[in-house]
């Protein structure tokens, strides 16, 4: 079986324009051609679409449903050539968690004035490269390394590290809190996307762990006050919730912050990007 999207275009014109001599005319083609390419399409979906009278065109039963799947192909393909020919005036951002954090905002608001033709798209997707392997997006901020092999990445800013509770949690009368205490409690970690690992602790002290895939859940999960979390300063501004409290994480490094993007396939804007990013992290905006 063999189906060509100019087959599709041509039921779909028949159908919208009423006749084959319309849909010759809208496609730029002859009538003979519309009759053709139509019975092609028939013969390779081995069923009837259409019932033409010397009155009117109408679809069968099974014309109706390969209509419908027609529409939705046609606009995947269009949506394709879009996506592939509008790399230099749209730039998608992808990130897992919290994009920018307190950032997010400022750079959105500078991003118009720095390149007003190019549009900036932010894109949620939680995957441990925030959408560049699923190609989601054009660059992606990330808070991990990514493979520097098909990725390359430049640190744009750090971030604190900040421990995560239950609002009627003991620890949420406090202002800071030690790492070592942590691991009295059990940590809820991103098993995907997050930043916290066993590794932080010495393996003598390592806290319980159990896991998540969803910031949603994560936050939820840590509500109850079974678990406590550890998470970027980014988390904090991103996702206030009631229930919940973020106390800083007193003894633990910073988290760097990265803009990373595929090796042999870089986005014109990435310089600018780069760019305005470190200097939001610089001036603490």
């Amino acid at each position: 079986m063999h189906v060509e999207l100019r087959q599709l275009r041509c039921l779909v014109a028949i159908v919208d324009t009423g006749t084959f001599t319309d849909a010759a005319v809208e496609l730029g083609v002859s009538q003979a051609a519309v009759s053709r390419t139509v019975a092609a399409l028939e013969s390779a979906l081995g069923v009837r679409l259409l019932r033409r009278t010397s009155r009117e065109v109408t679809l069968t039963a099974t014309g109706t449903r390969v209509l419908g799947h027609a529409r939705r192909l046609l606009a995947e393909a269009e949506a394709l050539v879009s996506d592939a020919t509008s790399g230099h005036t749209r730039l998608r951002i992808g990130y897992a968690w919290s994009a920018m954090g307190r950032h997010t905002q400022t750079f959105q608001r500078r991003w118009a004035t720095v390149s007003p033709t190019v549009e900036l798209q932010l894109v949620r997707t939680n995957s441990p490269t925030a959408g560049l392997v699923e190609g989601a997006c054009d660059l992606a901020v990330l808070r991990n390394e990514p493979d520097e092999r098909r990725f390359e990445s430049v640190i744009v800013g750090l971030e604190r590290r900040f421990c995560v509770v239950a609002a009627d949690d003991p620890w949420a009368r406090r202002r800071a809190i030690r790492l070592a205490e942590v691991s009295e409690r059990v940590l809820l970690v991103d098993r995907r996307t997050g930043t916290t690992t066993p590794e932080m602790w010495p393996p003598q002290t390592r806290p319980a762990v159990e896991y998540t895939t969803d910031i949603d859940d994560w936050l939820i999960s840590i509500g109850t006050g079974r678990f406590v979390g550890i998470t970027p300063e980014s988390t904090v501004t991103q996702y206030p919730r009631k229930g919940i409290v973020f106390r800083l994480l007193k003894d633990a490094a910073p988290i760097a912050v990265r803009l990373a993007w595929w090796r042999d396939d870089p986005h014109p804007a990435t310089r600018s990007v780069v760019e305005l990013l470190t200097d939001l992290y610089a001036s603490k905006v």
